[in-house]
């Protein structure tokens, strides 16, 4: 094949183990495909898998970080009984006039301050503003935005992993690093054991070659790296997906077909005069046109009756607590334990009587539902605590120095004395027509089933064919 005159350079200094397409079985057929496709992917997803990776690093110590910054706001000195929760959750309306209460956290431990989450124009789309309460003077101790659960900086570092601030159109840089990430890391691995499957040691596929040298030294450590981080990628590209742009709303969209939802309690109402005696009481919540949408917090079984049903249920801690959403709706107290043994058990309580109506166990979830929450989990580094803090500061770490040596990789092709800058050349074009029949219209039926439900990765894969033909296109016309 011919390339375009900034790719030519002289043969590699080492000779592959075995040329492209010699030898029998399937291996040699696919082989030259997707050495084609690691390199091009490689080369053009990398930066944003390195970036993916980098601040992915950065978002590791997000917890102590927010623990630090954030002391005085969410500890307290414990000084005899508490207040009224309703008490507090006045304290926290008087600082922050405006706004919906859209959640009550109640204190985890007694020196933990309680937390009221209001709905505030000031902030970014998706974010809210929190206050802190002292429960046992209801002194208000401050506030800072937050993003779901996460305070200030881990909740700014969360939005630059996820898109670099640059809001919807941001998320697309991710994506397409979660798209393709399984992709490049699987596509490594059966170029590493194609490579050396004549020597059937697994020693040689999980350990450096120590006598290697050169360009065959950088592949060796850029090849068993990728092997010892395989699986932690690999539930780093899928758990990424669940909550992207595009794909995550196809992954969701099979889900609910399948019923591996987290499933919630029923929060609606009787309809008729019970729900009109609700809201002729003011039991409703942040919902439009209410005259007064706090008064559920004082009224009937008001916030303090809602966490004496929570407590009775047997809801343990951190413990949410969601005002109804309009009139006919009922409270939701719920667990978020999020570390390992995770705990989501939760329940739906009358606001004029303070009366279960419903419950909604963690036990009960189904089995896909509570495995993605694990792995989405463990992605985040909250699932076991520090040590899933050190695992993905290490996956990170892997990840960047592989991507590097892949770089260095393709920068040690390049012609040897060569007067200006020139890259490696790419892997000669052509594979796909080697394939026997049945085995190319497969790949395709295969390829673009995944690129349907991956978006970005289709996308994405379709630019790359493009570009290849039109620099083929060019080369046979010079």
């Amino acid at each position: 094949m011919s390339v375009p005159t900034h790719f030519q350079t002289a043969p590699p200094a080492e000779p592959p183990t075995e040329a492209p397409g010699a030898g029998p079985g399937w291996w040699p057929m696919i082989r030259p495909l997707v050495l084609r496709l690691h390199f091009y992917a490689g080369v053009l997803v990398a930066p944003f898998i390195l970036v993916a990776s980098v601040t992915g690093l950065l978002y590791t110590v997000a917890p102590q970080v927010e623990q630090i910054a954030y002391h005085e706001l969410t500890h307290v000195t414990p000084a005899g009984e508490t207040v009224p929760l309703a008490e507090q959750v006045a304290a926290a309306r008087a600082s922050h006039p405006d706004g919906d209460i859209l959640r009550v956290d109640v204190p985890p431990a007694a020196d933990r301050s309680t937390r009221v989450v209001f709905t505030d124009e000031t902030v970014p789309d998706d974010y809210a503003m929190s206050v802190f309460v002292n429960p046992y003077t209801a002194g208000v101790e401050g506030q800072v935005r937050s993003y779901g659960q996460w305070l200030g900086f881990r909740a700014w570092l969360d939005e630059l992993h996820r898109n670099l601030h640059l809001g919807a159109f941001g998320r697309h840089y991710s994506e397409l690093a979660a798209s393709w990430l399984w992709v490049v890391a699987l596509g490594g691995l059966m170029l590493w054991i194609g490579k050396g499957r004549r020597d059937r040691r697994v020693r040689r596929l999980v350990t450096p070659d120590p006598a290697a040298t050169g360009r065959s030294r950088v592949m060796s450590w850029h090849a068993v790296i990728g092997v010892w981080v395989l699986l932690g990628v690999l539930a780093l590209s899928v758990s990424g997906l669940t909550w992207s742009r595009f794909a995550g709303a196809n992954i969701g969209e099979v889900r609910t077909a399948l019923s591996w939802t987290e499933p919630t309690p029923a929060t609606s109402l009787h309809t008729g005069g019970a729900a009109d005696e609700h809201a002729h009481h003011g039991s409703s919540g942040p919902a439009a046109g209410v005259e007064d949408p706090d008064a559920v917090f004082s009224d009937g079984a008001g916030v303090d009756g809602v966490l004496a049903t929570a407590r009775e249920a047997g809801l343990g801690d951190p413990l949410y607590l969601v005002p109804p959403a309009d009139g006919a709706s009922a409270w939701t107290a719920a667990e978020n334990k999020r570390d390992w043994p995770t705990g989501y058990d939760a329940i739906s309580v009358d606001p004029a009587t303070g009366k279960m109506l419903d419950r909604v166990d963690f036990a009960d979830w189904p089995v896909m539902a509570k495995l993605t929450d694990w792995v989405i989990g463990a992605h985040m580094g909250i699932l076991f605590g520090v040590v899933n803090q050190l695992a993905l500061a290490a996956l990170a770490i892997g990840l960047i120095v592989m991507t590097l040596l892949g770089y260095r990789m393709w920068w040690l092709r390049r012609p040897r004395g060569a007067s200006r800058l020139r890259f490696g050349r790419p892997v000669p074009r052509g594979a796909w027509r080697r394939l026997p029949v049945p085995v190319l219209v497969g790949g395709i039926a295969v390829t673009a089933l995944v690129g349907w439900f991956v978006p970005m990765l289709g996308i994405s894969l379709v630019v790359f064919l493009l570009v290849d033909a039109a620099l083929g296109a060019v080369r046979r016309r010079s």
